[in-house]
């Protein structure tokens, strides 16, 4: 046998080998992926807890006006009471330090991607101006494998729509996937990696076009990797009463340095 048909075949064995091993992995993470999902399965069911209501009235005046959006966590999936969900943790909060009534709509919606956050606008009445917005999405587009660049584009849109509302936009990134310990190896490293990526591009593209990304990652990943049974509620997916406590707590100075500017952006005419 020559010496070029020998490398040609030896070559071709290795492509050969390595598509062998790349079928396998596929294989692999596919089974697991199933595992994973009958590990989470659905004990929530499919809806939050509606928590939309004025929260703090007693304190008077006019309502701020919170809009959250997003996907599960952004709705409050898991949360045992309304009160304990995202959106009512981040009004009671927001009120107690601007010592105002929060008026807050939930336009996020369980299973979201972040191509959704476009219906989720368009489901709001033409003439609603929140004071201040709070985005949590990217999960479901990393398992779903979206590319990044395309979840990008749609998270520019829907700040650029919020802001010409004069509405301030406070972006949560992407959660840290890799704490999510139903998930087998190595599917969660990898589902880890992927949301650490996406969390880093959407904090740049939020500050890119005035938003303020908060990166859960950093603020509350360690708690949950540290403490899941106490952060994670019952499907070890979903954050817990004290896990949406604590990303609230995380969001919560952004979300007030957003809402205390929101009458400078309706003053400077920014609002249609």
């Amino acid at each position: 046998m020559t010496r070029s048909r020998t490398a040609v075949l030896a070559t071709t064995g290795s492509i050969v080998g390595a598509g062998v091993a790349l079928v396998s992995v596929r294989a692999l993470l596919h089974r697991q992926a199933a595992i994973a999902r009958r590990r989470i399965g659905k004990p929530h069911g499919e809806d939050a807890l509606d928590a939309d209501r004025v929260w703090r009235r007693s304190l008077g005046g006019d309502p701020i006006d919170l809009l959250v959006l997003g996907d599960s966590i952004a709705a409050g999936l898991g949360a045992q009471r309304r009160k304990e969900t995202l959106g009512a943790r981040l009004s009671k909060g927001l009120a107690g330090r601007l010592h105002r009534p929060v008026r807050l709509r939930t336009g996020a919606v369980v299973g979201a991607e972040t191509s959704m956050l476009s219906g989720q606008l368009d489901a709001l009445p033409a003439d609603y101006r929140p004071h201040v917005a709070v985005i949590i999405v990217g999960g479901n587009d990393v398992t779903h494998r979206v590319p990044v660049s395309t979840s990008i584009g749609h998270l520019e849109a829907a700040i650029r729509r919020l802001h010409e509302r004069g509405t301030g936009v406070v972006v949560g990134t992407c959660p840290d996937l890799g704490a999510l310990r139903p998930v087998p190896q190595p599917l969660r490293a990898l589902g880890g990696r992927m949301s650490r990526q996406l969390a880093t591009a959407q904090a740049a593209a939020a500050l890119r076009i005035g938003a303020t990304p908060v990166s859960l990652r950093r603020a509350v990943g360690h708690v949950f990797v540290s403490q899941p049974h106490e952060m994670f509620s019952l499907d070890r997916f979903h954050p817990s009463a004290l896990g949406y406590r604590r990303t609230a707590d995380a969001l919560l100075p952004a979300v007030v340095h957003a809402a205390a500017e929101a009458p400078l952006i309706h003053a400077a005419g920014k609002a249609p």
